[in-house]
């Protein structure tokens, strides 16, 4: 360490890790077993139309599960176009949130449902929700190497720069997929270049951990900040020099 930092510097401690990986989204879709579902919850996740219609004649449509589901979170998360179609049509609501307090929307986007996304977009579900890690459903879109999703939710005014619980923007989530694309996207649809995480890291500092020298010239295009410190006075060139990136 005192070789590579040998311009008589105060040694610092080391910097936090580099990555900003999307916390408790393990996975997209919901592990059912019928012995947990109701009837109406069963049809919804099966797509069965002819039997929820049928069960939805005695049964509330916003009926919820164990675990706070409704239908219409079933349906979203197994793509049951049909299914979404007719609740929202019938006015279902929304909005509600199951035990990680994701909507619908947010299932939808997770498990890169894109039409039973764009469907509940169009009629109203509000994409700024946050789960109980604080990702809105734009977080959830950067898992998804597509851009679309993220496309949508943006023209359904999204929060461009939300903070998850870690204090990560869905352009901090990009760089670590090592996405140029959607990093390209989300800075050209305003996204700060400068946001900081809770250790005040920014997107240049975590693009520089991981060597990924194409996110890093993108950055610097839209004016990143070489000499802005972490919360261990630690810059972006430390960063590169600690990460082996000398050069």
């Amino acid at each position: 360490m005192k070789k590579i930092f040998g311009f008589g510097r105060k040694r610092k401690e080391q910097p936090v890790s580099g990555s900003a990986s999307l916390p408790g989204v393990p996975g997209g879709g919901y592990e059912l077993r019928d012995k947990d579902l109701g009837k109406l919850h069963r049809a919804a996740a099966g797509g069965d139309l002819g039997k929820l219609q049928q069960l939805l004649k005695k049964q509330e449509i916003n009926q919820l599960d164990k675990a706070n589901r409704t239908p219409l979170h079933l349906a979203c998360a197994n793509g049951c176009t049909e299914i979404v179609t007719y609740l929202v049509d019938n006015k279902c609501k929304l909005n509600l949130c199951d035990n990680d307090n994701r909507s619908p929307l947010m299932k939808a986007i997770q498990c890169q449902q894109e039409i039973c996304a764009i469907y509940l977009l169009e009629h109203g579900a509000d994409p700024n929700l946050v789960d109980v890690n604080s990702n809105t459903a734009l977080h959830l879109a950067v898992c998804n190497p597509n851009i679309s999703l993220a496309v949508q939710l943006l023209e359904h005014d999204a929060d461009v720069d939300a903070q998850n619980q870690e204090g990560y923007t869905p352009l901090f989530l990009a760089i670590t997929e090592n996405n140029q694309e959607m990093v390209d996207f989300f800075l050209k649809k305003g996204a700060s270049v400068h946001a900081r995480d809770k250790s005040k890291r920014t997107p240049l500092m975590i693009s520089v951990s991981g060597g990924e020298f194409n996110l890093i010239k993108i950055l610097l295009r839209y004016g990143a900040d070489v000499s802005h410190k972490d919360e261990n006075g630690w810059t972006a060139e430390d960063y590169a020099l600690i990460s082996g990136y000398a050069r």
